[in-house]
């Protein structure tokens, strides 16, 4: 590693992308000079509220493989860079500064005191103990260079500020325009639009069910490939859970493109092969031919929802299993593996808010995270064309991602 004395370090964006870039930075290069430019009075804003106020700072699974598939952007980019830092090195980070970690059942960590204040206090301790200059209301409006030097212009800022090298780690954002500022100084832009997000539903009556949870449906958009399974939640919206939510962000794009118009199919059983379902339907009807079809739920459906989708077929709750014959079988088939709703508009998940886009990965170079137009000017966090599905992974691309740039190589 190239060693330099007395340079001036700037980071652009206090989040979490910024807090550890800087600490790593000088951590790497105790001599150098960093500052953290942010545009607002707060910092670590989304780590704040990440996790309904936990902080869920990344995933637990076991393999580089498995972690580079929860990203529909990026992901083979970051393949090669979880063998840098990667979730594991992560949770030792952490860990190794004082704060003790957990792993769900469902393989997101979370600090043990089950408090998001506990990272904030970590990474803001780590600034201040290393001497690293923070400024908040410092909006970085241009960037430019002359004589080997970055200038970077700051609002309210009579002077620009000179640094040797900077790393921008601004985050998403919502609207292009918002990049402008990257984008003139050549780095290719790819529009920026929603990710995590859950349905809204406004014709459909399911919502009256809202609080129920189903535990592994399959659902998948219409006239799409897109497919998604695990938890789903029905709200008074809509819905919900982490199946939509994978959903959304996988679908993203395409989803925008349909002005988040669209029929969205469930399958309510889990099962994949619709013949299992029928056979499955057939033996209940065979082995309970005097029971109430509303007494005797199948697939171990919720009871409001499984009467709400006897109701939807026409299928009376008293009615005997016995007496459901081929017809009524095929009809309570149709609707258990390939009930249909119509979906209106979305709303933000606002813990988990992500978009999509952003500086494209054809602008840098991710073995050091330094653009390949403009020598010395880094980047790292979602400020990239990279996002994850909900479960830690986009706090794991932010530390990875910092924690290379960092390495200012």
């Amino acid at each position: 590693m190239l060693y330099l004395y007395g340079m001036d370090i700037a980071i652009v964006g206090g989040g979490a992308a910024g807090f550890f870039s800087a600490i790593n930075v000088k951590e790497n290069y105790p001599d150098y000079n960093v500052v953290i430019f942010e545009k607002s009075n707060k910092v670590l804003s989304k780590v704040k509220i990440s996790g309904g106020g936990r902080c869920n700072i990344t995933n637990g699974c076991s393999s580089i493989s498995e972690l580079a598939k929860a990203y529909p952007r990026g992901a083979k980019k970051l393949k090669k860079a979880f063998y840098i830092f990667n979730n594991m090195d992560a949770m030792h980070w952490f860990e190794s500064r004082g704060v003790p970690l957990i792993i769900q059942e469902d393989n997101c960590v979370f600090p043990k005191s089950q408090d998001s204040q506990s990272v904030i206090s970590c990474l803001v301790n780590q600034v201040d103990k290393l001497g690293i200059n923070l400024r908040l209301n410092s909006a970085v409006q241009s960037i430019s260079k002359n004589k080997g030097k970055i200038i970077l212009t700051i609002k309210d800022n009579k002077k620009p500020v000179l640094f040797d090298k900077v790393i921008v780690t601004t985050g998403g954002s919502p609207q292009r325009k918002g990049l402008n500022w990257l984008e003139v100084i050549g780095h290719k832009i790819e529009n920026p639009a929603p990710s995590l997000f859950t349905f809204n539903m406004p014709d459909e009556n399911i919502r009256n069910l809202m609080g129920i949870v189903i535990d592994n449906p399959i659902i998948s958009i219409q006239g799409t490939k897109l497919k998604s399974n695990g938890p789903l939640l029905i709200t008074h919206w809509g819905m919900s859970g982490p199946a939509i939510l994978k959903l959304s962000s996988y679908g993203a794009r395409i989803l925008n493109e349909k002005n988040y118009n669209f029929k969205l199919n469930i399958n309510w059983t889990g099962i994949a092969n619709h013949n299992i379902v029928i056979k499955e339907l057939l033996d209940i009807a065979q082995d309970n031919p005097k029971k109430n079809i509303a007494n005797l739920k199948a697939f171990n459906l919720p009871e409001r929802l499984w009467l709400f989708l006897l109701n939807k077929k026409n299928i009376h709750k008293d009615k005997k299993w016995g007496e459901l014959g081929k017809k009524g079988i095929n009809k309570l088939n149709s609707v258990l593996t390939n009930d249909e709703y119509s979906i209106r508009g979305k709303t933000t998940f606002r813990e988990e808010f992500v978009t999509c886009g952003g500086v494209s990965l054809d602008s840098v170079d991710f073995n050091t995270m330094q653009s390949k137009v403009f020598p010395n000017l880094y980047f790292a966090g979602e400020v990239l064309d990279i996002d994850g599905i909900t479960g830690g992974y986009n706090f794991q691309a932010a530390w990875t991602t910092a924690f290379i740039a960092a390495k200012l190589n």
